[in-house]
């Protein structure tokens, strides 16, 4: 018998169970992996607690995980037993020792990355590829607004920008978190605690504003993030740590000099075999040449039974940078 986490309804962390199961038979284009470290991602508590709700329970959580192909479904050509992989857009169940994923989401992990590393990284470093590839260009020299800059996507975002010469306008919420988005590359850091977003962001820039925001907070965030554009800028709404934004009055975007607003996800942007391989390998690159740090801290590797824990800690805003469970 396999070991997962599972809930039978939405809520707190209080929901989430250890419980043994027995893996789905493998699909002919599946390949079954077994667990080495799995990546907690603040959208496993947005499923958890039903901002994004599950059809069916009880329900599997989690996305993302390192470890190694022990099968492979009749028609799987890419992968083989034994070879070290990594993924982040699985069905729902990766919070497990054993996870059955389509071949087509899964990446081979080179041998100079840890599975550790990798689960730390994976789903955080592609959403870092989309947005600065993808859904706005970001060119050398370039100042942007990057919100949450010392959290697990901040943090690699810090230093993916200064890897290509791009100047990141970080924002935190304490003096400890600003230092350490300053110490991964930011460009500038903000403490929204004691300091105004929008005055130190004119400031910065010369009262010129910056072309683009990246905004994972939400609700808190909204207005300082539109009021940060330069005319016809372009706000990068990609999550809702502090709540959703909802009842948006589209009048803004035009009274803020004709602004565009898009709401992407990862599942927009890498959906082939050949975007999957162009990400990871840009990711990659830059781990393996140290451009991209993404070392967990002792204290925020949890075992697998101890999610609950695990998921209040995150939701406690105190973690920095990555979070695993290891199974």
């Amino acid at each position: 018998m396999a070991k997962r986490i599972q809930f039978a309804a939405h809520g707190n962390a209080d929901v989430l169970e250890l419980t043994s199961f027995t893996p789905a038979p493998l699909g002919d284009n599946e390949v079954q992996v077994a667990n080495k470290a799995i990546g907690i991602n603040y959208i496993d508590t947005y499923v958890r607690s039903g901002l994004y709700p599950v059809e069916h329970f009880p329900s599997g959580l989690g996305t993302e995980a390192a470890g190694v192909v022990i099968k492979t479904g009749a028609h799987v050509t890419s992968l083989k037993e034994g070879d070290r992989v990594v993924y982040a857009q699985s069905p729902l169940g990766a919070y497990s020792d054993t996870h059955n994923v389509p071949e087509n989401k899964v990446a081979r992990l080179p041998d100079n990355i840890s599975f550790e590393q990798a689960a730390a990284s994976f789903l955080k470093g592609l959403t870092v590829y989309y947005l600065f590839n993808e859904t706005y260009k970001l060119r050398a020299g370039e100042t942007f607004l990057f919100h949450a800059a010392a959290g697990g996507v901040g943090l690699i975002a810090s230093q993916w920008a200064k890897a290509i010469g791009a100047k990141m306008i970080g924002t935190a919420g304490s003096d400890e978190k600003v230092a350490k988005a300053k110490a991964a590359g930011a460009w500038k850091v903000i403490n929204y605690q004691t300091e105004s977003i929008v005055e130190r962001v004119l400031a910065l820039t010369n009262n010129q504003k910056v072309p683009v925001v990246y905004d994972s907070v939400g609700k808190a965030t909204w207005l300082d993030s539109l009021h940060c554009l330069q005319r016809r800028g372009l706000m990068v709404s990609f999550g809702n740590a502090s709540g959703a934004v909802t009842g948006v009055d589209l009048g803004i975007l035009n009274k803020l000099g004709s602004l565009y607003v898009t709401r992407p996800s990862i599942s927009g942007y890498i959906t082939t075999r050949e975007e999957l391989d162009a990400a990871s390998e840009a990711l990659f690159t830059l781990i393996g040449r140290g451009k991209i740090d993404v070392s967990v801290p002792d204290n925020q590797k949890f075992a697998l039974a101890d999610a609950k824990a695990a998921h209040r800690y995150l939701e406690s805003r105190q973690s920095q940078g990555s979070s695993l469970l290891i199974p």
